[in-house]
């Protein structure tokens, strides 16, 4: 099973206004609402593929709720642990003559340290039926900056393979416990090493960079250009077709999904990347915050290029990889 972690979930509302005028009256045409969080995202996106999974977190209050009934209705499983504070709102606007699209994201509610304690017990008594913990999104008020660390520390004792896709500061206490995943796009993966990536090769060296600190899978992720995958052997560029995007929110992490669904089940890296790109374009084919849906991603998935390529010389040499496409 893979089970999801969102230390901060959200109701997410999303308004449709057809030409938003700033410092004017809008009159939104639809609104949508949907539970959301990264972990969150990830579990509805592996519950929509037929995968099982189950998400963890904290709710609370009438927001909190909703959430829960939301996911109710999507029938993706839960074990949320109750807090007093209410559940966070964020806001997306999308114009829908233009597609451009505004968030506006709450902090999230603070945690106390007796809920942060039930949450520990509960997720260490869930790790003997685990294959994948997923750890993803940011941390609320009252959590500990290195929480993602213990987590994957956790995870690694009982033999589990922790998956971590959190922002920079997360994301660096993470890396301390040596998860076997990470999926940075390439703005954080440049706030990690304090270097430009304005190339392929330059993501590829980061991604290479960052295994040799003792990760097993790094993916960077390139938006319309696919991912960039790394092992301590091998390196993956995976590329969707042209699109026409309606909203590219959740892609991410649909796509961190798609390679946890195919990693759960032993499945080669490369099909992983196949699947987790497939579901990240079917994603940006929905509006606001809606996910992938299973029909798109199989549709799509023919339309994935994959590339192997093997590295030939590391560190000072010059960087030479020889490419072969699979598919």
């Amino acid at each position: 099973m893979i089970a999801t972690i969102t230390l901060n979930p959200s109701l997410d509302e999303h308004i449709a206004v057809n030409g938003l005028i700033v410092e004017e009256a809008n009159r939104w045409s639809k609104l949508y609402r949907y539970a959301a969080g990264k972990g969150i995202d990830v579990s509805r996106a592996i519950h929509e593929m037929g995968g099982e999974t189950m998400a963890y977190g904290f709710i609370g209050g009438p927001k909190g709720r909703t959430v829960e009934i939301l996911l109710d209705e999507e029938g993706v499983p839960y074990s949320f642990t109750p807090i007093r504070q209410e559940t966070r709102t964020n806001f997306i606007i999308t114009d829908t003559k233009t597609y451009k699209q505004t968030r506006i994201d709450a902090p999230g509610p603070p945690i106390s340290k007796k809920a942060l304690e039930r949450f520990y017990r509960k997720i260490e008594l869930s790790l003997s039926k685990l294959d994948i913990l997923v750890a993803a999104g940011s941390i609320p008020p009252g959590i500990p900056k290195d929480i993602y660390y213990d987590l994957v520390l956790k995870a690694r004792t009982s033999k589990v393979r922790a998956f971590v896709d959190t922002g920079n500061e997360g994301l660096k206490e993470a890396i301390k416990a040596k998860p076997y995943l990470i999926k940075p796009n390439v703005h954080e993966a440049e706030g990690l090493l304090g270097i430009e990536l304005d190339s392929e090769e330059a993501i590829i060296r980061a991604a290479l960079r960052l295994v040799k600190t003792g990760i097993k899978i790094v993916v960077i992720s390139r938006g319309k250009d696919g991912i960039i995958a790394a092992t301590e052997e091998k390196v993956f560029k995976a590329v969707p077709p042209q699109l026409k995007v309606k909203s590219a929110v959740g892609a991410g992490d649909c796509t961190l999904a798609g390679l946890a669904l195919k990693l759960a089940k032993n499945g080669s890296l490369m099909e992983a990347c196949r699947l987790g790109v497939a579901m990240g374009a079917a994603t940006v084919l929905t509006p606001g915050t809606e996910l992938c849906h299973r029909d798109d991603v199989e549709r799509l998935l023919p339309q994935i290029k994959v590339w192997e390529m093997t590295v030939k010389q590391w560190a000072k040499t010059p960087f030479t990889v020889s490419n072969k496409v699979l598919s």
